[in-house]
Order: C-alpha cells, then sequence, then structure tokens
C-alpha cells in the first residue's frame, strides 16, 4: 500500500482531529499514513524521509506554530542547515488560523516557508483553512483533493523509476511535478461520500422519509424559513452527500464506585496551583451593559510567579445546571456517581485508536462532564453524523442535511455561527438517543481559560490581580434562556459571597465570608513584557478589559521608579476606551493617580456611547479615532524614539481598527504608500516593538 508521513502540529486538538481523519481516509483511497504528533521527533525522520509528507498545522496566540511544534519549528530555523537540506521532500501543508487575528494561519505559514527555503516542494498546494467562517470550508476540499495529488504524486515518481536514462531529461521536462491545485481537483478526485439514494442499506430508509416528507408537505410550505430543526427546497428536497460514518472505537462500562474516587488530576501535564480569592470587585454600575469584576488571588503559599504582561490559565468547570440536564437526556442521573471504566473496542475499524489523554482514569461520570469535556463546542460534522444514526424520522434527515455538502450553508448558519452545542441539539432532536460513548469519543479537552494579570508583584506581592467581563448570550435552541460563559459565569457564581462594589473599601459587615479556592497554571507564552530598556517610550492600547496588563505595567513602572528616583524612563502613553464615562470607566481613580504622578505621562480615553453635552464638538468614539489624533506623537515614539506599542483586547474588531489606524498614520506621517507603511508595520512586529495580546 502507499505509504505517505502525516504529521499534525495542534493546540487545542482540531489539528489532530483533522489529521486523524485523514488517516481514516487513507485506507479507502488505497494509501496507508504513518500518524504522528509533530513533536515526536523520535517516531519519524524528514531528513532521511522518502515518502510525500502531509503536515497539519494549528496557529495559536497572534501568530505563533501550536505549542507541540515549537521544537520542530526551532530546529529547521537552524541558520547552519543548508539550502538543499530538504531537497527530496515533497510535501503538502494545510494551515488551519482566525482571520479575526492579523497573521492568520501565520503557524502553518512559517513551517511551510522555511520547508521551502530548504529545498522541499509542494506536489500539494497549500491550504489555509479559516474558523472564523469555518474550518470546513476550505478543509473538506483539500482533503478530497488531497488523493489526486498523492495518486499523481506516487504514478510520476513511478514513471521516472521505469523510465532508462536516455529519456529521462525528457520525461522530466513533461512530467514536471506542479502542486496539484485544491479547486481543480474535484476534476480528478473519487471523492468517497455516502450517497443516500444510492445506498441498497438505506432504499427502505429514504422510502420511509419520502413517506414522511410527503406527509408533512403542507406544513413544510407553511415553514417557509429555515432553522436548526427545518429546511427548505432545495436542500428538503435534494438527494445528499454524506461523510461516511466515523468508526467507534470506545468501549464504556459504569460502576458503582466502592472506595473514595480518585484524585486524578484534570490537566496531567501543567502544573497546577489551588489559591484561594482574596478579594473580588465590581468595576461596573449595576447599569452598566457588561459587568466587569476584578478578582484578586492569594498566591503567597505557592511556587506561582508571573510578570505584568503574563497571562494564566483557569481550570473551569461546566455549568452544573447543563451537565444535569445532559445526565436527564441521556437517562444517566442515577448512575452519575458511577466510576467510567473506557476500553478500546475489540473489532473497531479506526486506525490508531487509542484512550482519550483528558479522560482520567477512576472518575465519576458527574466528574468527566463537569471538567474533562467541552460540552458546549459546537460538533463538528462527523459528530452530527454519528448522532444522525441515533436519531429517527425527521430529525435523522436534518442531521444527515446538516453534516451534508448541501446542507453546508445550514450548518454555518444554525450550527456553527449560532454557537448551537450538544445540548441544544439534543434539546432540538428528541428522537437522537445516543450512546455515552458516542459523546467521550466526540467531545473535544474542556480548555483552561486564559487570562491577563493585572497587578505587579512588586505593588501587590503575594497577590494576583486578574479582570473579566461576565459573558451573557441567549441560548441558540431557546432564545429566552440567558446563558453565562462557561468560565466567567463560574467564577461570578464563585466570588457572589465575597463581592463589593468598586466604591467600598473595606469588606462588608458580618465578618469575612471564606475564601472560595480555584485552581490556576501558568502560560509558556511570555512575550507581552514591559522593554527591557525603562527609558524607551511606550505606547498602550486597551479598551475594555483590555486595559488589564496595562495597570500591571503602571503599577510595576510606579515602583521602579521610587526604587530609582535618579532614573531615566521613557514617556508611557495609554488610549483606553468604554462606552459610558460613568458606568464602566474601568480603573478610573487609579488611572488619574498614574497619570498625576507622572508615571502615565499621556492618558487618552474615549467613550463611545456617550452623547455630546450642550454644544461641545463630538467626541471621539473610539481608541483608534484617539490615535488618530494623535498621529505625530504616535508615530515619532514608534519611528523616532525607537518605542514600543503594545495593543491588548478584541481581536474580531478593534485590533483589526488599530492597525489600519497604524497603518494610515505611518502613511500620512512618512509620506509613503499604504503598503511600504504595511512594511513598516511588519519591521516593528519582528523587532518585538508591536506586541498584541488579543482574543476573539
Amino acid at each position: 500500500m502507499r505509504r505517505f508521513l502525516l504529521l499534525y502540529a495542534t493546540q487545542q486538538g482540531q489539528a489532530k482531529a483533522i489529521a486523524e481523519e485523514i488517516c481514516e481516509k487513507a485506507f479507502v483511497h488505497g494509501f496507508s499514513a504513518d500518524l504522528h504528533c509533530i513533536s515526536e521527533s523520535d517516531k519519524y525522520d524528514l531528513k532521511t524521509e522518502t515518502a510525500p509528507l502531509v503536515v497539519v498545522v494549528s496557529t495559536t496566540g497572534t501568530g505563533d506554530p501550536p505549542d507541540t511544534a515549537r521544537k520542530f519549528v526551532k530546529k529547521i530555523q537552524d541558520k547552519a542547515l543548508p539550502v538543499d537540506f530538504f531537497a527530496h521532500l515533497r510535501y503538502g501543508l494545510l494551515g488551519l488560523g482566525d482571520s479575526e487575528y492579523t497573521y492568520f494561519c501565520n503557524g502553518g505559514k512559517i513551517i511551510d516557508k522555511r520547508l521551502q527555503e530548504l529545498g522541499a516542494q509542494h506536489f500539494y498546494a497549500t491550504g489555509h483553512a479559516d474558523d472564523c467562517v469555518g474550518l470546513e470550508l476550505v478543509v473538506e476540499p483539500w482533503i478530497d483533493g488531497l488523493w489526486a495529488a498523492l495518486t499523481k504524486h506516487f504514478t510520476s515518481t513511478r514513471g521516472k523509476e521505469e523510465i532508462n536514462g536516455a529519456l529521462q531529461i525528457a520525461s522530466t521536462a513533461s512530467q514536471r511535478m506542479d502542486p496539484v491545485k485544491p479547486e481543480l481537483l474535484h476534476i480528478e478526485s473519487r471523492v468517497e461520500l455516502l450517497r443516500l439514494a444510492d445506498s441498497g442499506r438505506r432504499d427502505s430508509e429514504v422510502q420511509e422519509q419520502n413517506a414522511v416528507n410527503r406527509d408533512q408537505s403542507s406544513a413544510l410550505i407553511a415553514e417557509s424559513e429555515p432553522s436548526l430543526t427545518h429546511s427548505v427546497p432545495p436542500l428538503s428536497q435534494a438527494s445528499l452527500n454524506i461523510p461516511a460514518l466515523p468508526p467507534e472505537y470506545l468501549q464504556v462500562h459504569l460502576h458503582e464506585l466502592l472506595g473514595q474516587e480518585s484524585r486524578a488530576s484534570v490537566t496531567p501535564v501543567d502544573p497546577v496551583f489551588q489559591v484561594p480569592i482574596s478579594k473580588a470587585v465590581q468595576l461596573t454600575t449595576n447599569d452598566a451593559i457588561k459587568t466587569t469584576l476584578l478578582v484578586e488571588l492569594d498566591i503567597s503559599k505557592t511556587d506561582f510567579s508571573y510578570q505584568p504582561g503574563d497571562a494564566f490559565n483557569v481550570i473551569c468547570p461546566n455549568s452544573d445546571s447543563e451537565v444535569q440536564h445532559l445526565l436527564q437526556r441521556l437517562r444517566l442521573t442515577d448512575r452519575r456517581e458511577h466510576c467510567v471504566v473506557l476500553k478500546i473496542k475489540g473489532d473497531t475499524k479506526k486506525k490508531g485508536a487509542a484512550l482519550p489523554q483528558h479522560i482520567p482514569e477512576g472518575r465519576s461520570l458527574q466528574f468527566i462532564l463537569t471538567w474533562c469535556l467541552e460540552i458546549r463546542a459546537v460538533p463538528k460534522k462527523a459528530m452530527l453524523r454519528a448522532l444522525a444514526e441515533h436519531a429517527a424520522g425527521p430529525d435523522r434527515r436534518r442531521l444527515h442535511e446538516l453534516c451534508s455538502r448541501q446542507g453546508a450553508a445550514d450548518y454555518g448558519r444554525f450550527v456553527r455561527d449560532a454557537h448551537t452545542g450538544l445540548l441544544d441539539l439534543l434539546l432540538a432532536f428528541p428522537s437522537c438517543q445516543p450512546p455515552l460513548a458516542l459523546l467521550l469519543e466526540h467531545l473535544p479537552k474542556l480548555q483552561p481559560r486564559p487570562y491577563s494579570c493585572a497587578s505587579s508583584n512588586l505593588s501587590h506581592p503575594g497577590k494576583l490581580h486578574f479582570v473579566f467581563n461576565v459573558v451573557e448570550f441567549l441560548s441558540p435552541t431557546t432564545m429566552e434562556v440567558l446563558r453565562r460563559g462557561v468560565c466567567t459565569g463560574w467564577l461570578a457564581t464563585v466570588v457572589a459571597s465575597i463581592l463589593r462594589p468598586d466604591t467600598q473599601v473595606s469588606p462588608a459587615e458580618g465578618g469575612p465570608a471564606p475564601a472560595p479556592e480555584i485552581s490556576i497554571s501558568p502560560r509558556t507564552t511570555g512575550f507581552f513584557h514591559l522593554p527591557s530598556d525603562p527609558a524607551a517610550p511606550v505606547i498602550m492600547v486597551g479598551p475594555g478589559t483590555g486595559i488589564a496588563p496595562f495597570i500591571g505595567f503602571l503599577q510595576h513602572r510606579e515602583k521602579l521608579q521610587e526604587q530609582h528616583p535618579e532614573g531615566h524612563f521613557g514617556a508611557m502613553w495609554l488610549f483606553f476606551g468604554c462606552r459610558h464615562k460613568e458606568r464602566d470607566y474601568l480603573f478610573r481613580e487609579e488611572l488619574r493617580h498614574f497619570y498625576k504622578r507622572g508615571i502615565l505621562t499621556h492618558l487618552k480615553v474615549s467613550f463611545s456611547r456617550d452623547a455630546p453635552v450642550g454644544e461641545e464638538e463630538a467626541p471621539v468614539k473610539y481608541v483608534q479615532d484617539n490615535m488618530w489624533l494623535h498621529s505625530k506623537q504616535v508615530a515619532r515614539v514608534l519611528l523616532q524614539e525607537s518605542g514600543y506599542i503594545y495593543v491588548c483586547g478584541d481581536a474580531k474588531n478593534m485590533a483589526k481598527d488599530v492597525n489600519d489606524t497604524l497603518v494610515e498614520i505611518i502613511s500620512k506621517e512618512t509620506g509613503v504608500e499604504k503598503l511600504e507603511a504595511m512594511k513598516t508595520l511588519a519591521t516593528l512586529k519582528e523587532e518585538k516593538r508591536y506586541l498584541q495580546d488579543i482574543w476573539s
């Protein structure tokens, strides 16, 4: 069987899942995939590899390769490597990213570029999948086209081996291996998809469904608008191409716990610190659109250390009420305290099947659903396909539609964009009764949530502050139900007993409440730090909770200036923004204090929802508007004074707008075209003088 090497570099499991899908499909197409995580360098050797290489690479942070690829990237970026080091290598690469971030798919692009610099050549054009609009829009056609590209590679290679030396030169010229483009591959690729109308096993099922459709035709005519549970023509009448059923591989047993539940860690790899919450303050007024809380953690009795600008993880559980609803829906409420025992099915067809590492041994079903599985994750099409096997009638048909090629638009609108989760689907499709094994096979690991440190250990020794908005949104299936973010909703509940308003300096009367505890772990990417030279000027851009790391910066700078009164410290600019001056102006008094003391040399604040008073001019609405007003100073700091600019906050709108404004400022103040200004900005990024800590 024709073998190829398949590597994945994953941060949260997306790239791994896609690589496993490629591995499963390879066998059907007559190939054998040798699958490894890119970090498992002892299991493959690209220097001696003769088979074609396929790589799936995600992107983390603001454009970095995932943690699992760090050693690999460092190794191939060795400047001592010759330019023909990988001249023998033929590869295809699929990059995963999110276009809401400035450096889209940059993890894949870094590896792709370096492989080519070292002589490797594409046998298949690179794909860039965008999580902002749906990874599957690129992933699915890229995988479908891969088989024709591999076939062309092996055919060409075999042909070259068989022809004699006299013909080899001409053959090489005429059969040169150009990368096959994914958009052309549907012409030559045999796509292995199940066609409902063509499957003999499904004939009776299709006839039954057609009868149901005829009986409901009048209702369908009345319901002209599609929804999660209902489609309209042409989709409702289409013959569907659905993905192959993912092979089952887990055998699940629920055993009654006889002794104490095992205390296996939720995150066995990272060091975890159990820390008490010593203070919680509401920074916004009760009539603000968003509720913002500051939480202080007592880390004095731990080895946890941080610098201003660092981030850390909060290990959080799923909503208890959602876990209980899920248990009820699965008819497992009476077995929630039973121990979950997993084994690989002896007859599984899944290649390389392994027990999920994020599900610890010896823990109860309730613990696993609460602490280990992302039950709110948007289901992939493979999961919808598996769920359809356990549904009946119209529910089965609709789940088939949502995972089909023809239903891609409906999947995007009603599943991905609506953030529909498993519980939403089970409520929407009452006939669906999946086994527990299906959930354990398809639900990803519950990820810890990252937060920026909002303090300096010089100013608050033994303490760690962080700030967050309590996220609230409507349920996609029952719009009258208000949900909270998984972590922020849980934190708000945890601190409720000790929470006080910003104006209240001392704890409430009646004695201190017992300090609740949470688990935290450090994050390895520490890049968002103050310049090593305190004389370098700094521009900080952080609307809303994006101000968090800059409070740490300012506290740190204040202490440094107290310790070194004769020292030379550069200017500090802050561009802050919020909706209303009187409702959500975070850290208002602290910022005034820093400004009066000269720590913060320039404070520029914008209020997006406040109307002008009397005859005054309309105020600037956003941070980028204020930056534009001070374009000369911004350009001088960055281009003449070797200053640094830090941007923290929302990636979707703010970070892009700030980036565009910086391009405009450089173009205007230096008199160059926008393309040249973009190059200047890219240079600042490479010099680590333009730093972003952004999220979507």
